[in-house]
C-alpha cells in the first residue's frame, strides 16, 4: 500500500463558487443530521444502528423525493462522505475513541466537505485548479503536487477563508541517508525540547505573543455582541459584529499556522540528522486537568510534534521509540544509574549523590530518555 501525502492550499473562488461551496456544505450537514436521527431511533427502536448499503440506498431515494430532491444540485460524492464520515465517527465511538456524534450545527465556524477524484474531475491546471462541480479555481500553488490525486476536502474557516486539501498517493518516500546517531528528547515548556545533546529548542509562546492583542480585540466583539442583543438584532444581520468576529478568527488562525510551521520545521530537521530518536510517551490528557499549566502544554502541541515525527519517521526509515511514562527519566544519574528519588521542580540542577554528577536538570533527563530507548532498541526483535 503506498503512502498517503495532504496538501493543503487557500483557494480564492468567485461568488458563484463560494455559493456553490456554502449550498454543498450545508445538504452535507443536512445528510449527516438526518442519519444521525435515523441512526439514534433505530437504535432505540431494534437495538442496532444502520448500515452503509441502507444509507447508499435510502440516500437515493431522498434524491428522487420531491421534498428532498434539491439534494442532486450539488456532488454527489460529498453527500456519500457525509454518512461515510457518520460510520466512521461510530467506529471511533465503539473503541472508545470519541464521544458519541452529536448533530452538526450551521454555526460552527468551521464547515467542510470531502469528494473524491473520479475521472479526473480533480487537477491542477496552471495556478488553478479543477474540482468538482466548481470547474476552475485559483489557489496559491506554494509547492507541487507529487503522486495520484485521491481526494480533496474543501473547507470553510470562521476567518472568511477558503482552503483545499489534497491527498494524494506517491510512491514509497527514498530512505534518507543513515548519519548513525541518536537522540533524546525531553519536552517541555520553560524549553519546548530539550536533546541529550545539550542543544536546547526554544519555545515559542505563539498564543502568549497574541494574547494581548486578542483580548482586546474579543472585548470588541463582546462588546458588539452585547449590543446586538440589546437592540434584539440578528448576529448574521450586524455587519460589524461580523466584521469582528473574522477579525478574532484570523487571529487565532495566525497562531495556529505559526505553530503547525514550527512544529514542522523542527520535526523534519530531527528526522534529517538522527536515525533513532527516543521520546517519552506523555499523558498529555491527563496533565492538561492541571488548570495552572493548561494554555501553556496546549500552546506548545506536544502530541501534534510526537505525531509528526511518527508519521516523518516511517516515510524516511528512521526509528522513533517511545518511553514509558513512568520512566522516571529525571531522578535517575545518567553517568551511574543511581536514582535519588523525585527532587524539587523548582531544583534546575543535578546533583548526584553517589558519583557527585552535576548537570542541568532536563538535560540529564534526556541523556536517560536516549540511553533507555537505546536499552529498548536492542531487545525489539
Amino acid at each position: 500500500m503506498m503512502p498517503h501525502q495532504a496538501y493543503k492550499f487557500r483557494i480564492y473562488p468567485n461568488k458563484d463558487q463560494q455559493a456553490f461551496i456554502h449550498q454543498t456544505h450545508g445538504h452535507c450537514r443536512f445528510v449527516y443530521n438526518h442519519f444521525l436521527e435515523l441512526w439514534n431511533t433505530s437504535y432505540k427502536e431494534e437495538g442496532k444502528g444502520l448500515n452503509r448499503s441502507i444509507m447508499s440506498k435510502m440516500l437515493t431515494k431522498m434524491k428522487k423525493q420531491d421534498d428532498t430532491a434539491w439534494l442532486r444540485n450539488v456532488d454527489s460524492v460529498a453527500l456519500q462522505a457525509s454518512y461515510e464520515n457518520l460510520i466512521d465517527a461510530f467506529q471511533r465511538f465503539f473503541q472508545k475513541q470519541n464521544n458519541y456524534p452529536r448533530f452538526k450545527s450551521k454555526k460552527n465556524p468551521v464547515q467542510s466537505y470531502t469528494t473524491k477524484n473520479t475521472n479526473n474531475n480533480i487537477a491542477i491546471i496552471g495556478n488553478q485548479m479543477k474540482l468538482p462541480k466548481l470547474g476552475l479555481v485559483k489557489f496559491a500553488k506554494s509547492r507541487n503536487i507529487e503522486g495520484r490525486i485521491m481526494r480533496a476536502t474543501i473547507k470553510y474557516n470562521a476567518s472568511g477563508t477558503f482552503y483545499v486539501s489534497v491527498q494524494c498517493e506517491v510512491p514509497d518516500f527514498k530512505p534518507l541517508p543513515q548519519t548513525k546517531e541518536a537522540v533524546g528528547i525531553d519536552l517541555g515548556i520553560t524549553d519546548f525540547a530539550i536533546l541529550s545533546n545539550g542543544r536546547r529548542v526554544d519555545n515559542q509562546r505563539f498564543t502568549a505573543k497574541m494574547e494581548q492583542k486578542l483580548k482586546r480585540e474579543q472585548r470588541k466583539l463582546s462588546r458588539r455582541y452585547e449590543q446586538a442583543k440589546k437592540e434584539g438584532r440578528n448576529l448574521r444581520e450586524c455587519m460589524n459584529y461580523q466584521k469582528q468576529r473574522r477579525r478574532v478568527a484570523r487571529l487565532r488562525e495566525r497562531v495556529a499556522f505559526q505553530r503547525e510551521d514550527f512544529l514542522n520545521k523542527l520535526s523534519t530537521a530531527l528526522i534529517r540528522q538522527y536515525d533513532v530518536i527516543c521520546i517519552e510517551n506523555l499523558n498529555t490528557k491527563g496533565m492538561l486537568k492541571n488548570h495552572k499549566l493548561a494554555k501553556a502544554i496546549s500552546d506548545v502541541s506536544w502530541s501534534s510534534f510526537v505525531q509528526k515525527l511518527m508519521y516523518k519517521a516511517k516515510w524516511f526509515g528512521r526509528k522513533i521509540v517511545e518511553i514509558d511514562r513512568f520512566f522516571p527519566s529525571s531522578q535517575i544519574c545518567h553517568t551511574c544509574g543511581h536514582r535519588d528519588g523525585k527532587k524539587p521542580l523548582a531544583i534546575r540542577v543535578w546533583t548526584c549523590s553517589a558519583c557527585g554528577t552535576i548537570l542541568d536538570r532536563d538535560i540529564n533527563a534526556s541523556k536517560n530518555i536516549l540511553i533507555e530507548g537505546l536499552r529498548l532498541l536492542k531487545q525489539q526483535p
